[in-house]
C-alpha cells in the first residue's frame, strides 16, 4: 500500500492520452496493458525510420539488448557529404561499448594537433586576425572521462556504424525494391534504402507503417507492422509531420550554402603552414567558413551565406562549367591565391533552425522521435549529432525493458522527460555559440543582422517590385560595399578605426566570447531531473535556463540522481591480471539490462546488496552488486565480498585507483561517505542514491525499483 501511494506522487507511471497525436487509440485495446507489447511474432518490436548515425546507433543498441528492429531510409544511397564532424566526451563514451568503435575512430581520425584549432584569417595564406585553442591539458589526461573527444566526418561514422551492424547479421538493400527479399511483416535486421515512410495507421497492437519504393520505376507501398515506431529521419521528418508535432522555436537564422570539395593541394598547405578545424576568412571578394575535415586527404566543406532568391543555387550547383568556375573562383578568394588541383564533389544550401519538438513522444507511447526529428540546433557546437546519438541511448534500454515486460508502458513517457529538457538547454546554448561567433564578423565592422536586415528590405520592401536582375545586383553591391571594411587599407592597426576592431577582436578572444567547441561542464554534466528517477531531496536543483558565456566551464563530478555516473579508474581484485584497469563506468554492461548497485565494504551496505538482489529478482531485473574497496585493499582480501553476500554471484570487487596520494577517494568525489550507496540504470545515469544507510534495505530497494520502472513490486513465491 505504501509503495502505491509513492506510484501515485510520479504521474509519468500512469499514462495519459497524448494530446498530438491525430489518432484515436482508444477504441481499440489499451497500449497501457503491457501484454499488448510482446509475443506476437507477425509484428516487429521496433521500426526506425531513418538510417543516419542515431537511428544506426539505436538499432545497434536494440539488437544488443535482443530486441528485434528494422530500419527505413527514404535515400537510395548512404551520403558523402561530411555533414557533422565533432564527436563530443559523451558520445565517445557511449560509443565505447559498441565492440571496438572508439578506437577505429581514434586510428583513423586527424591526429589532434592538425584540429585542435580555430583560425580567423583574411585568407588562408594571408593576414592572421587571431587563433582559438580548443584542448586544455585535461582533455588529454582523461580525468573526468575514459575517452577524450574526436573529429570524425559524418559518412565516415556512418560507415563504422553500418560495419557494426553487419557483424549483428543486418542486411543493407540499396537496390531497387524489387531486390528485397520476402520477408512477410517483421523485417528484422534488415536496412530497406529507397523506402520513405508516407502512412502511420493504428492498429490493436501497434502501429503499421506504409512505405513507398520504387520497383521497376514504379512506385509502389510496403506495410510493416510494429509495435514502437521511431522517427529519427532528420530535420524534415515525415514521421513528426504525420502525427502532427510541431516544432516551437527560431526558424531561418541563417540560410547557408556549403560546397564539399577536395584539394590535396591546399590540405599540404593548411598541413604545414596553418593546421587547424575551421577557418573564418574575411575579405573584400568573400566570406565563408572553411571545415577541415581531413587535411592529409584535403578534404573541406565551405560554408557561405546564401540569400535567396536574388541568389540562386544553381549558380553554385549546376554541373556545368560556369557553375564549377563560380565554385572555384570563390575558393580561390578565401584561400589566397589558385589551387593546382581542386575537385567539387557537390554543393547543398540548408537553414539554420532553432526548434523542439512539442512532443517526444506520442501516440500511447508508440510514436517516438528522436534526433534532428526532435530537436534542430545550429551546427555552432557540433549539438545535433551528439544529442541525437544520447537521446537513442536513454531511449534503447527503456524500450527493451518494456519489450520483456520488465517496466511499465509509461516508462517511454520518462524518455521525454528526461531529454527534452536537455535538448531545450542544449538549443539555447547552440544558439548563445552562434551568437558568440557572429560577434567576430560584428567586431569587424560586418555585422550579420544589418546583412539579413538588408535582404529582408529587399524581399519585401521596395526592392521587391525591381527585377530579379536588379535585386541581384543591389544585393550584391550592398554587400561589396560592407566587404570593404575588411580590405587592407582599413583593417591594419596604423588606421585608428582598424586598430579599434582589431583590439576588440582580440579581446573576443582573450575572453573565451567567440565560437566554442567544447562545454565539458554540459557534456558531462547534464542531469535529469524527473524521469526515471528517484529524485534526491539532498540534491540541488540545477537551472537549466542559464546558459554560460564565456570559456568553458569545467565538468564537476556529481553522485545526484539523474547525472551520468562520475569516471574514476579502478583495479578488478581477484582479476587475472591485477594490472588491469577499468572505468567505473565499465561497470555497466553495453549488452545487458542490467542496474548496478554500488556500495563500500561494510555491514549495513552489504544488507542494503543482499535486500536488493531480492526486489530485483522479484521484478525480474538483473542487478549487479560493486563494492568499492579503499586504495591498498587488496593487500588485505581474502575472500572479498563473497561471504556477506552469498547465496547471491552477481557481483565485483574493485579498489580505487588514485592518481595521487592526496586526490581524492571516490566516495569524497561523489560528495558521499562510505555509508551512502549509488543505484546506476543501464545507460549509466544514475537513478537513485543514499546519503546513508538506513532504515529497512528491502523497503528502500522496493521503492526506488518501483518508482524507476513505474510497477509495483511483486513478491516471488520461494
Amino acid at each position: 500500500m505504501e509503495a502505491m501511494k509513492s506510484l501515485r506522487r510520479w504521474k509519468w507511471i500512469f499514462p495519459t492520452k497524448s494530446k498530438t497525436c491525430p489518432f484515436d487509440f482508444s477504441s481499440k485495446k489499451s497500449f497501457s496493458d503491457a501484454q499488448g507489447w510482446k509475443g506476437d511474432n507477425e509484428i516487429l518490436p521496433v521500426l526506425i525510420v531513418g538510417a543516419g548515425p542515431v537511428g544506426l546507433v539505436l538499432s545497434i543498441l536494440l539488437t544488443r539488448l535482443g530486441v528485434k528492429c528494422a530500419v527505413l531510409e527514404k535515400t537510395k544511397i548512404f551520403s558523402q557529404h561530411p555533414q557533422a564532424h565533432f564527436i563530443n566526451n559523451r558520445t565517445m563514451e557511449v560509443f565505447r561499448k559498441l565492440d571496438g568503435l572508439v578506437e577505429e575512430i581514434q586510428s583513423l581520425q586527424p591526429p589532434v594537433d592538425l584540429w585542435r584549432k580555430f583560425v580567423y584569417c583574411t585568407s588562408l595564406s594571408g593576414y592572421s586576425l587571431g587563433t582559438v585553442d580548443h584542448m586544455q591539458p585535461q582533455d588529454f589526461e582523461r580525468v573526468v572521462s575514459p575517452v577524450s573527444v574526436a573529429h570524425f566526418s559524418q559518412y565516415k561514422l556512418t560507415r563504422l556504424l553500418l560495419k557494426q551492424l553487419e557483424k549483428l547479421n543486418f542486411h543493407v538493400y540499396t537496390c531497387d525494391g524489387s531486390q528485397v527479399p520476402n520477408k512477410g511483416s517483421t523485417w528484422e535486421r534488415e536496412i530497406l534504402m529507397g523506402h520513405e515512410c508516407i502512412s502511420i495507421d493504428r492498429t490493436a497492437h501497434g502501429v503499421m507503417v506504409g512505405a513507398s519504393f520504387l520497383k521497376e520505376g514504379k512506385k509502389l507501398q510496403r506495410n510493416i507492422h510494429c509495435h514502437i515506431l521511431v522517427g529519427s529521419d532528420g530535420a524534415g521528418s515525415n514521421v513528426r509531420k504525420l502525427v502532427g508535432i510541431d516544432m516551437k522555436g527560431e526558424r531561418d537564422l541563417q540560410k547557408l550554402v556549403s560546397v564539399h570539395f577536395l584539394s590535396r593541394d591546399l590540405g599540404q598547405y593548411l598541413l604545414h603552414q596553418r593546421p587547424g578545424m575551421l577557418f573564418f576568412i574575411f575579405n573584400p571578394e568573400a566570406i565563408g567558413v572553411l571545415v577541415a575535415h581531413d587535411l592529409n586527404q584535403g578534404e573541406f566543406v565551405l560554408q557561405m551565406p546564401f540569400y535567396p532568391p536574388q541568389q540562386r543555387l544553381e549558380d553554385f550547383s549546376s554541373q556545368d562549367a560556369f557553375s564549377i568556375r563560380v565554385c572555384e573562383e570563390l575558393i580561390f578568394n578565401l584561400v589566397g591565391h589558385k589551387l593546382v588541383d581542386i575537385a567539387v564533389i557537390d554543393v547543398k544550401p540548408w537553414a539554420m533552425h532553432a526548434e523542439v519538438a512539442e512532443n517526444f513522444v506520442c501516440c500511447d507511447n508508440r510514436v517516438i522521435l528522436a534526433g534532428d526529428a526532435a530537436h534542430r540546433f545550429p551546427p555552432a557546437g557540433g549539438f545535433g549529432m551528439n544529442t541525437g546519438i544520447q537521446d537513442a541511448h536513454n531511449l534503447a534500454w527503456k524500450i527493451a525493458f518494456l519489450l520483456k515486460g520488465i517496466a511499465s508502458p509509461s516508462i517511454l513517457q520518462t524518455y521525454e522527460m528526461e531529454r527534452r529538457p536537455i535538448a531545450v538547454f542544449n538549443t539555447e546554448l547552440s544558439v548563445q555559440n552562434f551568437k558568440a561567433a557572429m560577434s567576430v564578423p560584428a567586431a569587424l565592422g560586418l555585422n550579420p543582422t544589418i546583412a539579413n536586415s538588408v535582404h529582408r528590405v529587399i524581399n519585401s520592401g521596395f526592392g521587391s517590385i525591381l527585377p530579379s536582375g536588379l535585386q541581384k545586383a543591389l544585393l550584391e553591391g550592398i554587400f561589396a560595399i560592407g566587404r570593404v571594411q575588411v580590405s587592407q587599407p582599413l583593417l591594419n592597426e596604423n588606421n585608428p578605426l582598424g586598430s579599434t576592431r582589431l583590439a576588440k577582436l582580440r579581446s573576443i578572444f582573450y575572453e573565451g566570447k567567440s565560437l566554442q567547441l567544447q562545454f565539458p561542464a554540459e557534456d558531462l554534466g547534464f542531469r535529469y531531473l524527473e524521469g526515471a528517477i528517484v529524485p534526491d531531496i539532498s540534491a540541488e536543483a540545477r537551472d537549466t535556463k542559464k546558459v554560460p558565456i564565456g570559456w568553458r566551464r569545467d565538468y564537476i563530478p556529481s553522485s545526484e540522481p539523474g547525472s551520468r555516473l562520475p569516471h574514476m579508474n579502478m583495479r578488478a581484485l581477484k582479476a587475472p591480471s591485477s594490472e588491469v584497469m577499468l572505468s567505473t563506468l565499465d561497470l555497466i554492461s553495453g549488452h545487458k539490462l542490467e542496474f548496478v548497485l554500488i556500495i563500500a565494504p561494510i555491514k549495513e551496505s552489504y544488507d542494503l546488496g543482499c535486500a536488493a538482489f531480492k526486489v530485483a529478482s522479484g521484478f525480474n531485473v538483473s542487478l549487479k552488486v560493486c563494492i568499492i574497496w579503499p586504495q591498498g585493499s587488496s593487500n588485505e582480501l581474502t575472500d572479498g565480498s563473497k561471504p556477506a553476500l552469498l547465496p547471491w554471484e552477481n557481483y565485483i570487487d574493485v579498489e580505487e585507483v588514485k592518481r595521487s596520494s592526496s586526490a581524492l577517494s571516490w566516495w569524497e568525489m561523489c560528495r558521499m561517505t562510505n555509508r551512502g550507496a549509488i543505484l546506476v540504470r543501464p545507460d549509466e545515469h544514475i537513478a537513485w542514491r543514499a546519503m546513508d544507510v538506513l532504515g529497512d534495505p528491502f523497503v528502500e530497494m522496493e521503492r526506488a525499483f518501483s518508482l524507476i520502472l513505474g510497477r509495483v513490486y511483486q513478491k516471488k513465491e520461494s
